[in-house]
């Protein structure tokens, strides 16, 4: 069956907003011609398929696919002296069209914008029973942000949460090899002459474009296996449910809510966030950045799905342990332990302690470094 087709039939199977997600290595891979051949092909079969905004950068294969789809206007907002056009979600929800294409997912909205990201956008059209076909990279997936620095040393400022693709009823990955990527690099098909050679010498080297293609495949397999186990659940499942201790540590902090949201995402399961507050680390006591450093994890925790939960108490191992027994945790997320070496020895980190009462308990503990 076609993706197409597919598609057609979840529209037609539900009055709710269906999503689709097309997913790519990089830039260039041709997620947004797909999306506009889609969109003709619905066409052809009476959907009423509308552009909410398409971004072409001026290909001309891209710019050909728009003719002959109906477009809703875009707003004009005057922002820093400069006229920007951004994507009107107003509206596209008066329009109503059966099906909207949204592209850029990731993007920034302009200062002011009744949503600050285009995501968000697409949720609020989502709730308004319009179906929507979007489209991003794989390094604007938040909890890849780490691992796509250390591949390409480049810190992908706009980001998805991962909750969103979770969120999909379909995502599709448009794949392309490392050769056939380059090579429409250099043809001028992906960037204007004047910067190709500066894309060959960062972003598209071959390694990078390889790793980037195999987190890719590896999302929207996982995707897919996700969909696939929440279907064939029975009753008698018992969920696996995610505690992420974090303390004020900025880095540290950051990596365990990045990589437990992964594996929350990869099971399907609820997860929580928790700071044990020392009396050490009283707001009156503990510095003004970290305090900065701890509100802007929380954030980051909100945003990728995470309960956060902050709690006062003098031992931080009975603190976890009390909310783990609380609340039915299964598996509980630390960082990698930074004791002193006579302390492992004679056992007397709070780490330490902690993982042999969750042993005692049959409670799994993953430590992540």
């Amino acid at each position: 069956m076609s993706s197409a087709k597919h598609f057609l039939e979840l529209i037609q199977k539900s009055r709710k907003g269906k999503f689709k997600i097309y997913i790519g290595m990089s830039a260039g891979v041709g997620k947004t011609f797909r999306m506009l051949q889609e969109a003709h092909s619905l066409l052809r079969n009476g959907i009423d398929v509308k552009i909410g905004y398409i971004e072409t950068h001026d290909r001309e294969e891209t710019v050909a696919l728009v003719e002959g789809i109906p477009e809703i206007e875009r707003k004009s907002v005057f922002y820093k002296g400069k006229n920007l056009e951004e994507m009107d979600l107003q509206a596209i929800i008066n329009e109503h069209p059966e099906v909207v294409l949204v592209d850029e997912l990731a993007h920034t909205n302009v200062e002011g914008s009744k949503n600050k990201k285009r995501w968000q956008d697409v949720l609020e059209i989502l709730d308004n029973g319009i179906n929507v076909i979007s489209a991003m990279n794989i390094q604007h997936i938040e909890s890849l942000n780490e691992e796509v620095k250390k591949i390409t040393g480049v810190e992908v400022a706009e980001r998805v949460p991962d909750k969103i693709l979770a969120f999909a009823d379909e995502v599709v990955n448009i794949d392309l090899t490392a050769d056939e990527l380059l090579t429409r690099l250099k043809e001028g098909k992906i960037y204007k002459k004047e910067k190709i050679q500066t894309a060959l010498s960062n972003f598209f080297q071959s390694g990078h474009i390889l790793q980037l293609r195999e987190l890719a495949l590896k999302e929207v397999a996982t995707h897919v296996e996700r969909k696939v186990e929440t279907e064939i659940k029975t009753e008698n499942f018992k969920p696996i449910k995610f505690l992420a201790c974090i303390s004020s540590n900025e880095k540290i902090a950051k990596t365990i809510i990045r990589k437990t949201a992964r594996l929350a995402s990869y099971y399907n399961s609820p997860w929580t966030v928790l700071y044990i507050q020392k009396p050490s680390e009283n707001p009156e006591k503990i510095a003004l950045d970290k305090q900065r450093y701890l509100i802007n994890n929380f954030n980051l925790a909100q945003e990728l799905g995470a309960k956060v939960v902050r709690i006062k108490e003098n031992s931080v191992h009975d603190g976890i342990l009390e909310y783990v027994i609380a609340h039915n945790i299964t598996t509980v997320c630390i960082g990698k332990p930074h004791a002193k070496l006579w302390q492992r020895l004679f056992g007397y980190s709070w780490i330490y302690t902690l993982m042999n009462r969750l042993n005692e308990r049959q409670i799994d503990i993953i430590i992540l470094s």
